[in-house]
């Protein structure tokens, strides 16, 4: 039952796409970082067991004690997980390898579909007063991903502008369609976005056309280009937004986040 006393929860948002190397962890962090630039208070959940998302926030590995491994599996404080990244109002659940085991462990657990879920909604989350949360999946359709489904409201779809692109989307929708069926009734679809565009090239702009034709509405009107600043970014560990704020990569996350916003009413 819901209590009246606590705040309004945050959006939560499921970053994911079973296919890697599209710009889901890059997407995940500047839209965070372009999110707070708007005035939002955001927190990234690492669910991907590479922890990208942790790295290119700054968070180095000896400063992961507590990861989201220990919050989905651990029972553990959520507020003795989330750290302060150098951005203020950024926050980061950190990932570690640890996690690549979390699905098998995850098995026996007669609630593993919801353990994030739950998790996300501890008490002490409060405290961090956040308006979005953003969960970078891993790139596979594991109960990980599953989990992130179960607890997030809407799920946004990173999509590279390349060849054989939108073949991966129907096992995604079937993914969303069967959580909407058994868990999450509410999930919907936040968007695609198009990633890592070229519009000298002719692949970039006929993958864009077809995604339009075929999705309508749900593709982003924001195109996120081939920038290389946005590839240079996580090598200094922060996002392309503070790297290089005016690159062609930070406006489009700007924008990005300025549409998510929009759209979300």
């Amino acid at each position: 039952m819901t209590d009246p006393s606590r705040p309004k929860g945050p959006r939560i948002i499921a970053m994911a796409n079973q296919k890697g190397g599209v710009g889901k962890t890059t997407t995940a962090i500047n839209l965070a970082a372009g999110l707070v630039e708007l005035g939002y208070r955001v927190l990234v959940v690492d669910l991907d067991p590479q922890g990208n998302a942790s790295t290119g926030l700054g968070i180095t590995a000896e400063k992961r004690d507590l990861t989201t491994y220990d919050l989905v599996l651990g029972e553990v404080d959520a507020a003795d997980v989330i750290q302060a990244t150098d951005i203020e109002g950024l926050y980061i659940s950190p990932a570690t390898v640890d996690l690549s085991s979390a699905d098998i462990e995850m098995i026996s657990n007669e609630k593993r579909s919801f353990l994030l879920h739950d998790a996300l909604r501890q008490r002490s989350l409060d405290a961090f007063r956040l308006d979005f949360v953003l969960i970078d999946c891993p790139p596979s359709l594991s109960l990980l991903t599953v989990n992130a489904m179960v607890a997030a409201h809407s799920v946004l779809v990173p999509l590279q502008s390349e060849f054989f692109a939108l073949e991966g989307l129907s096992q995604l929708m079937l993914t969303v369609r069967e959580v909407r069926q058994t868990a999450n009734s509410a999930l919907r679809i936040e968007g695609v976005v198009l990633t890592m565009y070229d519009q000298r090239n002719n692949l970039s702009r006929q993958v864009e056309a077809d995604a339009r034709d075929n999705l309508g509405d749900l593709v982003f009107k924001t195109v996120i280009p081939r920038n290389v600043r946005v590839s240079e970014a996580p090598s200094y560990a922060m996002p392309v937004l503070t790297y290089d704020p005016e690159s062609k990569g930070s406006q489009a996350y700007r924008a990005l986040a300025e549409e998510l916003v929009v759209r979300g009413g």
